[in-house]
């Protein structure tokens, strides 16, 4: 049965204090949700906020990691850093990291491999740029993101796979993916993994939407029978809109 979960990417947003401070918010406020509640502040503040959420039904998450177990890579962090303080998910193959530092399906599908090594789960990122959309392209473009950057795994190793699609045009723009849209596409990418592992694969895995989700949309594009929740970017960044989001699954 794949879980419902609402990830916040906190990004490049927040102090150490204001970590806590939103963080305490969300505890103080969030009730008993009907989903996995998911939290990814900065690797500064990873530590602090493992230490704050502890005993709470919140996860925390990190935002990216190096493919390599350790070495002479000046500002990265390694998998087994991020065990180490408590940290055993990791969002990868994020739209921003994709376009700004030019993560490649390969370079990606080596990430997933490391963290699968340490077992860890990874919520991979994925989806098109709007002239992608434009030229009716997007479908190709998402098969070839997934063949080559989860596709070499084995059928056991989706049991720590969540997939994010998040319509590059659609992130930090204002602009969303209309809910049709959406579970056209979320059915296409479950269609598409029965097809290569089969049915109890797909039906189990969580495929979670991104692109400017906030708390007047999000029961609508939730209530789709394909989208099992939201990588929640700004509107994660308050307590209250966050929730709302959640309470909305």
């Amino acid at each position: 049965m794949r879980k419902n979960i609402v990830a916040g990417n906190w990004k490049m947003h927040k102090n150490n204090s204001e970590t806590v401070a939103l963080l305490q918010d969300i505890i103080a406020k969030n009730g008993t949700p009907n989903c996995e509640v998911v939290v990814a502040p900065t690797f500064v503040n990873l530590k602090t906020a493992v230490d704050t959420v502890n005993g709470k039904n919140i996860t925390v998450a990190a935002q990216n990691m190096h493919q390599a177990e350790g070495g002479a890579y000046t500002g990265e962090i390694a998998a087994s850093m991020l065990t180490d303080i408590g940290v055993n998910t990791v969002i990868l193959g994020h739209s921003e990291r994709r376009a700004y530092f030019h993560e490649t399906d390969a370079l990606l599908a080596n990430k997933v491999d490391t963290a699968l090594k340490h077992e860890m789960r990874v919520i991979f990122c994925f989806g098109e740029e709007l002239k992608d959309r434009q030229k009716e392209n997007h479908f190709n473009v998402v098969e070839y993101q997934l063949r080559d950057g989860l596709f070499h795994l084995e059928k056991k190793d989706w049991k720590c796979i969540v997939l994010a699609y998040e319509p590059v045009w659609a992130i930090g723009t204002g602009e969303t993916a209309s809910p049709e849209q959406a579970q056209e596409m979320h059915q296409f990418i479950r269609e598409l993994i029965a097809k290569v592992y089969g049915s109890d694969v797909a039906d189990n895995v969580s495929i979670l939407y991104g692109g400017s989700v906030k708390p007047d949309n999000a029961k609508e594009i939730f209530s789709k029978p394909d989208v099992d929740g939201g990588l929640i970017g700004g509107a994660a960044l308050k307590a209250d809109d966050f929730l709302a989001i959640v309470n909305a699954m």
